[in-house]
């Protein structure tokens, strides 16, 4: 539920916070104190578009923040999983826009997108206004809104219909598979008769890619290799190189050595010396002279190695990995190649699923009639009530289609409704969607929360002067249908109707005032004896009236009884 919302800079309002408790929540003050300033705030926050405007002049900026109790809401609890955000039963939404038209959105301190706000927001709070449309009551989801009413009974059928669905779904991907018609399986197999003639025909061995790249390394380098090994052998080979050189010195040595231990070990050291450098001379010799005598076909080179790489890029990443394609593919050849073995068994088991998926279509939308011939009766009830007694409304469905017309793209069966309405006798029924609100239009809003405040997913109920154009007995009425509303979903209200500020669990009043050539409006919350006072306004009589405060005193008297009433009822 929302249990705060602070604003600052909003029209009117330099700065305001405002506190809410669970039930009743009413909002009221004389006209023009800036009541609607409270709904374009939480509107605001909650994501609805905004413009610079809105901001109070002379100020730079303005924001609004909301927070919401969400002890216990799974629905919440699933958006933060799936935005990646830390659960919190404390939802702080805050909501900036500058003069320049920027605006930002946080939650919990996290900047989202206004898309990401409004995954939290549906089930947050439902606005209804003279010119707003509640949650439940958009077309999209008034299909959703008779599942809900059926219970458990259209819940198993709806887990029935999806699950032959999906059956249906899988034996017509696996039809897909084996080549569908005629014509996509002779594409198909010219494409895997091309795909296992490419690959065969390659016949890549293992690691003859890498063996290829160190040939073409050798071949890149061959002439620079070659002469390096040449030069280090002529050098120790050639008359006066190296070899001549040390045999001088190991004569030299050798006629001293015998002198002395010491000349002897450096006679032995150069002799070791002389040894391993003969060898390198000779090594270098062979290599060069055996890589003088290959021959390698450069642009076979070549060109294998970019058949390998297309290989590679078309159906693997390794010569394994490619033939593991070409297995598969032979394999769905064949398949293509002998489609009768398979098709005809899958086409049987296709039909079948088809006619228990149609059956099961049909129950559910069986049930989803009687469902909705009773929400009718009940709304027309409700509607007496409020005193629209030659309203006309039922739930309009698209003709059940034959088997053969049945499209079978749904795991939600095939029923398409409208809900329709006419609040006066004689005239039309339309669609709901395009019915002009007005005060008919409110109490028919109101009629759809008590049918199904206990089914919606929505924590906060807000009505914005949904009392326009009744009073009397109809005011009590609407009175007492917010009373149990409430007693599951918080609601916040702004009326003009003392029976239904009488019946708040929580006053708030709205006031304006002037200062400093500039006008600034309050939120207050009242005590038992402003609430008195504030309904003496709003019935019109003198606070100095005794009679006045008595009618009030009784009608807040008259509603705390109520209220114990559906309390001790609801138990």
């Amino acid at each position: 539920m929302l249990e705060k919302l602070v604003i600052k800079n909003i029209a009117l309002i330099d700065s305001a916070e405002i506190e809410f408790s669970e039930g009743l929540n009413v909002l009221s003050g004389e006209t023009g104190s800036g009541k609607s300033v409270i709904i374009e705030s939480l509107n605001f926050v909650l994501g609805a578009k905004a413009d610079k405007s809105l901001i109070r002049s002379g100020e730079k900026e303005c924001l609004v923040r909301a927070e919401f109790n969400v002890s216990g809401n799974k629905n919440i609890y699933n958006v933060y999983r799936e935005l990646d955000l830390e659960q919190e039963d404390l939802l702080i939404i805050t909501r900036k826009m500058s003069i320049d038209g920027k605006s930002s959105v946080k939650v919990n301190g996290n900047t989202v997108t206004l898309g990401m706000l409004k995954q939290f927001t549906v089930y947050l709070v439902d606005v209804h206004g003279q010119s707003e449309h509640f949650y439940l009551l958009k077309n999209a989801n008034q299909l959703e809104l008779i599942d809900k009413m059926g219970g458990a009974q259209t819940a198993k059928l709806l887990k029935e219909c999806s699950e032959e669905y999906n059956n249906y779904k899988n034996l017509c991907r696996q039809m897909d598979e084996i080549g569908g018609d005629e014509s996509s399986r002779a594409i198909r197999l010219d494409v895997l008769n091309f795909q296992i003639d490419e690959i065969e025909k390659a016949d890549i061995k293992e690691n003859e890619e890498s063996e290829l790249n160190e040939i073409k390394q050798k071949l890149f380098f061959q002439e620079k290799i070659i002469t390096a090994l040449k030069t280090v052998y002529e050098s120790f080979s050639d008359e006066n190189g190296g070899s001549d050189l040390l045999s001088v010195s190991q004569k030299v040595l050798g006629g001293i050595s015998s002198l002395s231990t010491e000349y002897s070990e450096l006679y032995d050291r150069l002799e070791s010396v002389f040894s391993e450098l003969d060898d390198i001379a000779e090594t270098c010799r062979s290599i060069s002279e055996s890589l003088s005598g290959e021959e390698y076909d450069a642009d076979y080179i070549e060109n294998r190695l970019e058949t390998i790489k297309k290989l590679k890029k078309k159906y693997g990443d390794s010569v394994r990995e490619i033939n593991d394609f070409c297995e598969k593919a032979k394999e769905e050849k064949y398949k293509l190649e002998n489609i009768s073995q398979f098709s005809e068994k899958l086409l049987a088991e296709i039909e079948n699923s088809k006619r228990n998926l149609y059956k099961s279509y049909n129950s559910l939308s069986d049930r989803r009639r009687t469902v909705a011939k009773e929400f009718s009766e009940n709304i027309l009830s409700e509607l007496s009530e409020l005193s629209i007694n030659k309203a006309q409304f039922y739930v309009d469905f698209s003709s059940k289609p034959e088997f053969e017309e049945c499209k079978f793209d749904s795991p939600n069966g095939f029923d398409k409704i409208e809900f329709m309405f006419s609040a006066n006798y004689g005239e039309p029924v339309k669609p709901l969607s395009a019915v002009i609100s007005g005060g008919e239009m409110s109490r028919f809003m109101l009629a759809i929360k008590v049918q199904t405040s206990k089914f919606n997913n929505i924590s906060t109920f807000i009505f914005d002067e949904i009392d326009a154009g009744i009073s009397g007995s109809v005011a009590r009425t609407v009175a007492e249908k917010f009373a149990k509303i409430s007693l599951n979903t918080q609601i916040i209200a702004i009326s003009h109707l003392p029976q239904i500020s009488a019946m708040a669990d929580n006053n708030l009043l709205i006031s304006k005032s002037e200062k400093s050539d500039k006008t600034f409006t309050s939120v207050i919350s009242l005590d038992s004896k402003s609430k008195i006072k504030e309904i003496i306004r709003l019935i019109g009589g003198s606070p100095e009236s005794e009679s006045a405060k008595k009618h009030a005193e009784e009608l807040v008297e008259s509603a705390n009884e109520y209220k114990k009433y559906i309390k001790n009822k609801s138990l």
